[in-house]
This record gives C-alpha cells, sequence and structure tokens, in this order.
C-alpha cells in the first residue's frame, strides 16, 4: 500500500512539475526569482498558498483564488511555482 501511495504521489509531482511547461500559452508575466518569492514559494505550499501570492503583492482575487483552490494538494505545488517566479496575471480572469 505504501508503495502504491508513494508512486502515486511521486506522479502527482512530476505531472505538477510538468503543468507550467504547458501553460505557456496562457496570459501572465513572470517577475524575477528573489528572496521573497523564494519565502513567498515555502509559505505556499508548506503553509497556505494563498499567503504565497500575498507576500508578493498579488491582486485578492488571486490570492483568494489560490487561498480555496489549496484546498487540493495537487494545486499547492502550482501556487508554489506561481509564488517563486513572482508570476502577475494568468488565466482564470488573471486568477491562477
Amino acid at each position: 500500500m505504501k508503495k502504491i501511495l508513494t508512486s502515486m504521489a511521486l506522479v502527482a509531482v512530476l505531472a505538477t512539475m510538468a503543468t507550467p511547461a504547458f501553460a505557456k500559452g496562457t496570459e501572465g508575466t513572470p517577475g524575477k526569482i528573489s528572496g521573497r518569492s523564494v519565502g513567498a514559494a515555502a509559505v505556499s505550499l508548506i503553509v497556505w498558498p494563498g499567503l504565497g501570492q500575498l507576500i508578493n503583492d498579488q491582486p485578492v482575487d488571486k490570492n483568494v483564488t489560490h487561498a480555496v483552490l489549496g484546498l487540493t494538494g495537487v494545486f499547492r505545488f502550482w501556487s508554489c511555482y506561481d509564488a517563486l517566479v513572482d508570476r502577475t496575471g494568468g488565466v482564470w480572469h488573471n486568477r491562477i
């Protein structure tokens, strides 16, 4: 059972890491990776996704959307990437 769960977690992480490569056609411009964005990414992954966006001074709509979608475990990885590169804008009316 542990091997199955570990394998599923590994597949989920790898799929999430590949997601930004497929999202190149979306709106949104990455900023620069800085100490603040690294901290925001860590908070977004470990504590809660909406907090990482808040640290990066993103609009309230984006913060709330990331916080609500953070209820899904997989979205934490996307939000972590989004906070790491300090990406402004995105899809769904610049919320993701």
